[in-house]
């Protein structure tokens, strides 16, 4: 019992250290139930990338009334998950709810896609304000997350075109063309020699098509 007094006196000083933007957030999406949505869908690239999100302690609800109490249950961590509100329907259900605010959702029954709740630029905003203070593991899984970024820029690399493996970047006409000139070049002066012995053999222009050049073969 001592040991759940301490636990909810941590996360009272911490609802009361938190923002209003992330108190408000944590009251409509607590992450004793929305943390579970925080990896991304199946068929998502980044399920094939190691994560590992820091553990958050469980906290077990208190009856009180007190509103700071009420607002640290709201942003505690998730709690064991009772058979009697973890059983649904169906399979389908249970992918679907409780939904992310972050991701759209599909409705199985018409098709129809949800946008998400929040704008990328909203969920920028609080998962900025969620690192700063510490609890960006307690979001839902977002695009936006630090992590998630992060993981992206690993698996990207630079994203410059031309850069990648067996890539080339197009560059100006004369810049593609050099080194098959310089090529050229080296090779007409290699035959140098041979031109101007050809040259005079043949009575110093004599018989020829055309003059010299570097064309000349």
């Amino acid at each position: 019992m001592s040991v759940n007094r301490v636990l909810n006196a941590e996360h009272i000083s911490l609802a009361n250290s938190l923002p209003p933007r992330l108190l408000r957030f944590f009251q409509k999406y607590p992450p004793s139930v929305y943390q579970g949505r925080q990896y991304p869908p199946a068929n998502s690239r980044l399920n094939r990338l190691p994560h590992t999100a820091t553990a958050v302690p469980v906290v077990s609800t208190t009856s009180s009334v007190d509103v700071n109490e009420r607002i640290a249950e709201a942003a505690a961590p998730p709690a064991a998950t009772d058979s009697s509100t973890a059983t649904l329907t169906s399979s389908r259900e249970e992918d679907d709810y409780p939904f992310n605010p972050f991701l759209p959702v599909k409705n199985h029954i018409t098709g129809c896609w949800r946008s998400p709740v929040f704008s990328l630029r909203r969920q920028a905003d609080i998962c900025k304000l969620a690192a700063h203070h510490g609890v960006e593991d307690w979001l839902p899984y977002s695009k936006k997350l630090s992590w998630v970024k992060e993981q992206k820029r690993v698996e990207g690399g630079l994203r410059v075109r031309g850069t990648g493996v067996g890539q080339k970047v197009k560059g100006h006409a004369w810049e593609r063309q050099m080194r098959q000139k310089l090529e050229k070049r080296r090779q007409a002066m290699l035959d140098m020699p041979r031109l101007i012995r050809e040259w005079k053999e043949k009575g110093h222009g004599r018989g020829w098509k055309k003059w010299p050049s570097g064309k000349a073969t």
